[in-house]
């Protein structure tokens, strides 16, 4: 790489007098909490008695933020910076530190020699801040401490960002893992027209917490290839020596920028380069650079011993504290920082002005960025319901051609927009295929005369990868935009470390006042396990519903519409909310339907409710159920009202009472939930003693975890999912779980207060119905004719 001709030996001076302040700072955090300027020698007592945090790769990551602010100074160029090795935490708090944005966003930690000792003592301490770079740290989108997420997360910033520039530091740790390994096929997705771009750092360090890295072992040649392929052009920075690193740096950075300039100015004019060849920089630094070279007889510097800790015996052994005290005065602190303990003036003025600082971009407090998403009246797309239970719609359609006029809407004349959809190739599989009238699928690419609704400027976003859909979504909604992950249900459990993972950065930002809300991650789970018809048992499997529920009650909401109408008004209500995930499960297949718009806005508002049509309760009867039937879920709720029909054509005069819940945490008591019921709204639903049986879409433990603290639990009697599948009829799904209509008649019989006349008769019609099942589908291949054309009648026989 040719040296740049205008970073002189001045300019270099002051950027590597910076990174010593970093570095610095940050060993400060790790060891010190008291005698933060070094003003007298250290002593045992300075030292924190549990020293916590991770040296090694944070003095690259200083170096590239030292040379990024160069870059934004000269360019203007708005940049996020993104950092996968997370355990370089105490790194990223020093630079922002050091630009004046930590101080702002946290006034208690200022600028002067008491704030610079309560920056030390609050690091990886009780009531203070985590080792990674977390959501406590300004301008960070990424936590970074399960590692693999960095790129897609910084990818899903850039979409729709022209001007951004987001660089990202993949550490060669997390370079070996599935999700980041997936994430190099950016290039396959970025447009220059439209997004803005994404600059890779791979920086080599060679070491884990225990051993060597595969890239860190591979050679140059090896790199090359690999992420040529991807459709990156790496340049290599390399070496030891700080002097020649930071000059090569400046000039990769330069040279890197020049390019993006020139591909997106080329792509905007109308040119139209599928594979330019995007920069890459790889950076080879030593773990734990300018650290202690070696403790007791033993190399540290360059090794895996410099990831955490390099000197561990500081509080009692002599030796140690004078290598801390020589390490830290190695560095010149009375040079960098003022008596009063503030950055001297002339490395104070290297940082970038305003919002173009790294730690105050509004890119990486997306609130600040939002407006309201532009949702059209849903009025439009409402299901015709001229009686309940009588038509059949495809659910998920309407709400596909709610996301066509979303997109229509929110397009902006560049062909960028605020909302995105992303699937992993199944959007027209999900019956979401009426996007494809306003946008197209987005791959940079040759376009065939086969291909269907395929274009390079495309903004549906498919890749067949659940990491890389989750992680785009969750980028670009924390830099304030807006969009929708729907996938096959089963396949959703790919990526729900990433929910959790999501969950508990929104429920920290929560109490960050100048943390901005950001939209909530809504996940449309589809194919669900109840109608996976020509696949089998590896496409059925609720579980991310069981992920999700012990997590954050101030933002988990977990949806079950049990029709088109009812998924429409909780998807309205998901798009507008912020903060929030939530997890909106209906099936593609065609379904009965039950509620109109109107119905649908007060039962998902309700979040459970009475279906008197359905139940045989007298009206205004003041006697309590004989037995109420309890639904959550589209195929669950057919069951249910099929089961509800057997016993009003059979025992009509059994009081029975059928409840659909479709806000499931609405189950939970209201001290545990923000949506959950009060008890004596709970006990108006399901009474107070009567049995309950419950037809539920996932895992029956999940409900009973639910009403733990309800009064009396015991009366709940869940059918659900029990790990019986396989690829066969829709209705022989539910008799091999044990929650068919057949099933909860039985289980209503069983647990009714009062032995009805000829319910021995019907219970009997329920087996001999179950056993002529088993028969008629092996000899037919499908489902009887009176369940498989079922609908709702709703009068009892003579």
């Amino acid at each position: 790489m040719p040296l740049a001709t205008d970073y002189s030996s001045d300019d270099l001076g002051l950027d590597l007098r910076w990174w010593a302040a970093a570095n610095y700072l940050t060993v400060g955090q790790i060891y010190l909490r008291e005698n933060p300027l070094l003003r007298r020698s250290l002593q045992h007592d300075d030292i924190k008695p549990r020293l916590l945090g991770h040296w090694g790769t944070s003095p690259g990551l200083s170096a590239l933020y030292v040379q990024l602010n160069r870059l934004i100074r000269r360019t203007g160029t708005p940049c996020l910076y993104v950092t996968g090795p997370g355990h370089g935490g105490p790194a990223l708090v020093a630079n922002t530190y050091l630009e004046g944005t930590y101080s702002e966003v946290y006034p208690a930690v200022s600028q002067d020699a008491g704030g610079l000792l309560r920056l030390f003592r609050q690091f990886s301490s009780p009531g203070g801040i985590p080792s990674h770079v977390s959501v406590q740290t300004p301008g960070s989108i990424h936590e970074g401490g399960e590692l693999g997420y960095a790129l897609v997360h910084a990818a899903g910033a850039a979409f729709d960002s022209p001007d951004l520039l987001v660089a990202c530091v993949v550490g060669d740790g997390e370079a070996e893992t599935g999700p980041l390994s997936g994430s190099w096929k950016i290039p396959a997705f970025l447009d220059a027209r439209r997004d803005g771009a994404v600059l890779p750092v791979l920086h080599l360090n060679g070491y884990k917490i225990s051993g060597p890295t595969v890239w860190g072992r591979s050679s140059d040649e090896e790199i090359t290839g690999y992420l040529t392929s991807q459709g990156w052009a790496p340049v290599f920075v390399s070496g030891d020596d700080p002097h020649q690193v930071f000059r090569e740096l400046e000039a990769a950075l330069r040279h890197a920028h020049d390019r993006i300039r020139e591909i997106q100015a080329a792509a905007r004019s109308g040119g139209e380069d599928l594979r330019p060849g995007w920069p890459a920089i790889v950076l080879r630094t030593p773990k734990g650079w300018t650290g202690p070279h070696e403790v007791d007889g033993v190399q540290v510097e360059d090794t895996f011993r410099a990831h955490q800790v390099p000197l561990s015996g500081v509080q009692t052994d002599d030796a140690h504290l004078a290598l801390l005290e020589q390490w830290m005065r190695s560095y010149s602190p009375e040079t960098l920082f003022t008596d009063d303990g503030a950055l001297v003036p002339e490395l104070a003025a290297l940082a970038p002005e305003g919002d173009l600082r790294m730690g105050a971009t509004p890119h990486a407090n997306g609130g600040r960025r939002r407006t309201p998403l532009d949702l059209p009246p849903l009025e439009n797309y409402a299901v015709e319901v001229p009686s309940p239970g009588t038509t059949f719609h495809q659910t998920t359609h309407p709400l596909g051609e709610l996301l066509r006029d979303v997109y229509a809407r929110t397009t902006t004349e560049d062909g960028g927009g605020t909302f995105r959809l992303f699937c992993p190739d199944e959007t027209a599989s999900n019956r979401l295929q009426s996007v494809f009238e306003v946008t197209d699928r987005c791959l940079q690419a040759e376009v065939l005369p086969t291909d269907d609704h395929l274009s390079p400027h495309g903004r549906v976003m498919e890749v067949l990868s659940e990491h890389l859909c989750q992680g785009w979504l969750e980028g670009y909604l924390l830099s304030g935009r807006h969009g929708m992950f729907a996938t096959y249900e089963a396949f959703a459990m790919v990526s729900a470390s990433m929910v959790i993972q999501h969950v508990k950065w929104l429920q920290h930002a929560a109490s960050l006042p100048w943390r901005a809300p950001v939209s909530s991650l809504t996940i449309l789970l589809t194919s669900t396990c109840w109608r996976n018809d020509h696949n089998g048992f590896s496409h059925q499997g609720p579980g991310l519903l069981d992920t999700v529920i012990p997590l954050s009650p101030q933002v988990v909401r977990v949806w079950l519409p049990p029709d088109a109408n009812s998924l429409l008004s909780v998807a309205d209500h998901c798009l507008r909310s912020t903060d929030h995930v939530n997890l909106l499960i209906a099936d593609k297949q065609p379904h009965l339907q039950y509620l109109t718009l109107e119905e649908a806005n007060a039962h998902a508002a309700a979040g459970a409710s009475v279906w008197s049509w359905a139940g045989t309760e007298p009206e205004n009867g003041r006697d309590e159920p004989d037995v109420v039937l309890a639904a959550a879920g589209d195929v669950p709720t057919m069951e249910t009202l099929a089961a509800a029909e057997l016993l009003r054509q059979w025992v009509p005069y059994l009081r029975v009472r059928v409840v659909n819940v479709i806000d499931l945490m609405a189950l939970l008591p209201q001290d545990d939930h923000p949506h959950g019921l009060s008890e004596e709204r709970f006990l108006q639903l399901f009474s107070r003693d009567t049995d309950v049986v419950v037809a539920f879409h996932g895992y029956p433990r999940a409900v009973h975890q639910l009403l733990h603290g309800r009064t009396n639990p015991g009366r709940f009697h869940v059918r659900g999912f029990e790990e019986q599948g396989t690829t066969t009829t829709p209705f022989d799904m539910v008799v091999l779980n044990r929650m068919s209509r057949y099933h909860l008649v039985l289980e209503a019989l069983r647990r009714s207060r009062r032995v009805p006349e000829r319910g021995e008769e019907l219970a009997r019609f329920c087996r001999d119905q179950l056993a002529r099942h088993a028969a008629y589908v092996r000899e037919h291949l499908e489902d009887m004719p009176e369940v498989r054309d079922w609908t709702w009648a709703g009068s009892p026989v003579a």
